[in-house]
């Protein structure tokens, strides 16, 4: 991995995070009070899953090149 393949995907990171603020950002507020309001148990599970469900779609999408 070098440093554009980096760049690039926090560039998409950054473009996907947008997304929902851009097109409602009333919804966006709502989840993220509600999100907010959740116990840190069920965040670290959430942020576990994301973690996970990453790294298995970056595996599969490496092994193709």
């Amino acid at each position: 991995m070098d440093w554009n393949d980096f760049l690039t995907g926090l560039a998409l990171y950054l473009v996907l995070e947008g997304i929902l603020p851009f097109l409602s950002p009333e919804g966006w507020r709502r989840s993220m009070s509600l999100i907010a309001g959740l116990p840190a148990r069920q965040l670290r599970i959430f942020g576990l899953a994301s973690m996970l469900a990453g790294v298995v779609l970056l595996a599969f999408v490496r092994s193709g090149t």
